[in-house]
């Protein structure tokens, strides 16, 4: 089984564990994040929700594949499924590049 097919039979199974030590899926960690983000504008209108979301999700995400496959940009952009490109113009846009 490749990397790509082994991530992609993982990501039903992707769980956080909170504080309370309870299991999670990340997209309920997600949705709880966005209930606090605004409950927190407190009338503000905010902006760039998109973006910053993204930001928010995508830097600890390479973070962590790029330690995972130890470095290996190849098995990344696999793992990612994006190509090297687009990995190589994520890992500088976050300063993850070596």
């Amino acid at each position: 089984m490749t990397d790509a097919a082994i991530a992609d039979n993982n990501v039903t199974q992707l769980r956080v564990d909170s504080a309370e030590t309870q299991k999670q899926t990340l997209r309920d960690c997600v949705a709880n994040a966005l209930v606090d983000y605004f409950d927190n504008l407190d009338g503000h209108p905010g902006g760039n929700l998109y973006q910053m979301v993204l930001q928010e999700i995508e830097q600890p995400l390479f973070e962590r594949v790029m330690q995972q496959v130890n470095g290996n940009q190849s098995k990344a952009a696999i793992l990612l499924g994006v190509n090297r490109g687009t990995l190589r113009k994520k890992l500088r846009m976050y300063n993850l590049h070596n």
